[in-house]
């Protein structure tokens, strides 16, 4: 297994990875139409543009087995101008055969050195509140921040923030969590 730095040469595997974590995770959370609807091709664009205009301030990582990429993770800047929180992972997708193989842990490790390595010491996540993967940023030590309502799909929906003040001892924490 390799955890890299993503590049648009990525692009099609990691719309693959969220097209069909999308479809597995929020199965009986989010609409059916919604997940339904979601494209690959659509999310390859997306992901191609992204990717092919790479940012100094957001990182994108692809976990990597026999060259097929199982999952991605993307971070930066936290979004909504937190006082506390200053970055941010903006989200972390495995497919569902990868997923309990510490690649997740792995991915929060890179996504919070390179916050760190860009400025940013104290770092923030949403996840939905009825997603049953939330109990892992519980477990690497996340604190309950706050709640949120956001719509997908037409659907109101819960999420839960979850913070790290202080990412160099957090670091040094999940090192030494097996």
């Amino acid at each position: 297994m390799i955890i890299r730095l993503a590049d648009v040469a990525d692009a099609a595997g990691i719309a693959r990875v969220h097209v069909d974590t999308w479809r597995t995770t929020y199965r009986g959370i989010v609409p059916d139409e919604f997940l339904a609807g979601l494209s690959y091709a659509q999310r390859q664009a997306a992901w191609e543009r992204h990717l092919a205009e790479p940012s100094a301030s957001q990182c994108v990582y692809v976990a990597e087995n026999d060259g097929e990429v199982v999952g991605f993770a993307n971070g930066g800047p936290e979004r909504s101008n937190d006082p506390i929180y200053r970055g941010e992972l903006y989200a972390i997708y495995i497919l569902e055969p990868w997923q309990h193989h510490g690649i997740g842990k792995a991915f929060v490790m890179e996504i919070a050195r390179w916050l760190v390595d860009h400025g940013c010491t104290s770092m923030l996540v949403w996840v939905l509140a009825q997603n049953p993967s939330r109990r892992f940023y519980e477990a690497l030590g996340g604190t309950y921040v706050r709640n949120r309502t956001i719509t997908i799909g037409g659907a109101p929906l819960e999420e839960v923030a979850y913070g790290w003040k202080d990412l160099g001892t957090a670091l040094t924490r999940w090192q030494g969590i097996g």
